[in-house]
This record gives structure tokens, sequence and C-alpha cells, in this order.
């Protein structure tokens, strides 16, 4: 039982990621935007990203678990940070309305995953496989946001 409420905690802190983009909803601005035909509806994020938090939060539970500090720290660190960047990505995008910044802070974003992947590839490949999908949807999201900035220059 100790386990399954350590791992719902770290599911639960990846969802409080979404926390700023209650609050800076995409709105009128948004749809004002020019965007490319293959833009995603709407309707499509709110499950893409619910699904990714619960596997980005599985995976930061089995960091956490292996309890070998000279591994697990750097790694959590990594993890916190992906956290963070994610959190920040709706503000900058939706609340500064700037596609600019948010595309800079996107690929930190994305440089952040990709190093949790190459950290826990050789131990942990659960974590790795659980992360692998948040990578190919930052990735799409990474070149969607840079197509909505310049379009939109």
């Amino acid at each position: 039982m100790k386990k399954f409420a350590a791992c719902l905690l770290f599911v639960v802190i990846m969802f409080t990621a979404a926390f700023p983009a209650a609050f800076f909803p995409p709105g009128e601005w948004y749809a004002s935007l020019n965007k490319p035909d293959w833009n995603p509806p709407s309707y499509l994020f709110g499950p893409v990203w619910s699904s990714l938090y619960v596997l980005i939060g599985i995976a930061g539970w089995r960091v956490w678990r292996v309890r070998d500090v000279a591994w697990t720290r750097p790694v959590l660190i990594l993890w916190v940070l992906q956290w963070i960047l994610n959190a920040t990505w709706s503000l900058l995008f939706f609340g500064l309305k700037s596609p600019a910044i948010a595309l800079l802070e996107i690929l930190l974003l994305w440089g952040t995953i990709l190093a949790f992947l190459l950290k826990t590839r050789k131990h942990d490949q659960w974590a790795t496989a659980l992360f692998a999908p948040y990578l190919l949807w930052v990735s799409f999201a990474t070149v969607l946001n840079a197509t909505i900035w310049y379009l939109n220059r």
C-alpha cells in the first residue's frame, strides 16, 4: 500500500503542472492565431496530457524508489526540472501570449526529457519506456509551437 501511495503522489504532483493552464486558457487570442492544417483539435489535448502525466508520474516514482542517491538524485532533479518547465510553458505561451518565448522554453523542456531518458535507460528501462511518449509528444508540440510562431510573426 505504501508503494501505491508513493506512486500516486508522483502522479498527483505531475498533474499540478496543469494548474497554470487553468489560469491561462487558450481563449480568443489563440483562436485568432494562424495555425497549420495539422493542428490537433483542442479536445485532444486534455486526454493526451492526462495520460502523459500518469506515465511521467510513474516514471518519477520508479526512479525515486531505487534509493541509490548517487544515481537517483540527478535523475530526480531532471524530473523536477521537467515538471517546472512543463508547468511554465502555458504561462509563457497563453499567459504572456508569446509563442517565441514559449518556443525557447519548450526546447529546454525537450532537452530535459531527453536527458532523463538517457540517464534512466541503463538503470530503469521501465522509467525510460514510460517517459518515451512524453518526448514524442513534446517533439510534436515543439514543431507546432515553432510553426505557430512562424505563421504569426
